[in-house]
């Protein structure tokens, strides 16, 4: 549980709000600097970072061991979902996606799925998770969501990707809500254009917030935004949407963790406006933190539109927000020190293995 934050003023450094992405299976010199700067909330990585799983082991070792000793731990994070979303797959179990594992019916085995996952994922040196997905796939058209939603039904959905989450938390591993208020009617994929949901109010709140209002209540410390508007509550992509992240999920679903942007570098945004100003309205908007991925330029920019930020008057009282909720984050974080409970040179394990093909 992450501890009510207040506004206050706090020292920071741009890049302490934003999780980076790089190129290759070994960390960059300057990463590596900037995070011992305390330049970056964290790291993501994606199949174009991992190896063998010794290889993965010692990249995330080197990402954990350039952060201060004396401060908290860097989010050292992965897109693993199941399905089509699993960024390491073989020697560690190729689980199902999570369509077919809530078509179980059975919450604790859902839950051993999450913890089963996490643990994997733990013993790679991970902390943070991309999920669970907690879109409802109402649109069999959509094309980014799909088989992983955990399912059509709001409130089931809701209950089994909870389920998931608790089992991701029971290993150690962070879990984050994905994609505020809801990816799962759209007709067209985020990374490529703007989707747009025509959905009446009523139906949102009856459907795509209900599973983050049970995300709100349980206490899930991460919730990713989506890059989609909904004009029946705001013409503004919800990354960038006031309404959306203050009055909704702040206001009424009463969600006090850590509020993340989708990838910067996504086409929805990337293609429609300046790095600097999608960083700059989202931040006002109450976005805490941002994924910039891949796009160098785009992470300078970003960062530039955050050191700004931190001394104009009208924005430093969110960066301090925002800075003090994502260091109340960090303070949760496990640092990877080479050790973990499950053995990673034993993996696939049989039990996995055998829980995956429940679902198959």
């Amino acid at each position: 549980m992450l501890e009510r934050v207040t506004t206050t003023t706090t020292a920071t450094r741009g890049g302490e709000l934003i999780l980076f992405g790089f190129e290759g299976k070994t960390a960059p010199p300057e990463l590596l600097e900037r995070i011992a700067a305390g330049r970056a909330m964290g790291v993501i990585l994606f199949a174009r970072n991992l190896g063998t799983p010794d290889e993965i082991r010692a990249l995330t070792r080197a990402l954990h061991d350039a952060a201060p000793k004396d401060g908290p731990a860097i989010a050292v994070s992965i897109d693993q979902e199941g399905g089509r979303v699993q960024r390491v797959k073989a020697p560690l179990t190729v689980w199902p996606a999570m369509a077919r594992v809530a078509a179980v019916g059975d919450l604790g085995y859902t839950e051993a799925v999450g913890l089963a996952m996490g643990q994997e994922i733990a013993a790679l040196g991970f902390n943070v998770d991309y999920a669970p997905v907690l879109d409802v796939h109402t649109n069999p058209a959509n094309p980014i969501i799909g088989d992983r939603a955990f399912g059509t039904d709001a409130r089931a959905a809701a209950a089994q990707a909870l389920a998931f989450w608790r089992g991701l938390e029971s290993a150690g591993v962070r879990g984050c809500g994905k994609h505020f208020p809801g990816h799962g009617d759209t007709a067209t994929d985020s990374h490529l254009e703007l989707p747009r949901v025509d959905a009446d109010e009523a139906r949102l709140r009856g459907v795509e917030l209900v599973p983050f209002a049970a995300a709100a209540a349980a206490l899930v410390p991460m919730l990713m935004t989506a890059h989609v508007v909904y004009p029946a509550l705001d013409a503004e992509p919800a990354t960038m949407s006031k309404r959306w992240l203050v009055d909704v999920a702040r206001g009424e679903l009463g969600f006090d963790g850590v509020i993340v942007s989708d990838d910067l570098d996504m086409k929805a945004v990337h293609e429609r406006w300046p790095t600097r100003e999608v960083v700059r309205r989202s931040l006002a908007a109450g976005c805490d933190c941002f994924l910039a991925c891949r796009d160098p330029g785009v992470q300078r920019d970003a960062e530039e539109a955050l050191d700004f930020a931190a001394h104009d008057a009208a924005l430093s009282a969110r960066v301090d927000e925002s800075t003090a909720r994502v260091r109340a984050f960090r303070a949760t974080l496990r640092r990877f020190d080479g050790t973990a409970a499950t053995d990673w040179r034993a993996l696939p394990l049989a039990e996995h293995e055998k829980l995956a093909a429940r679902a198959r």
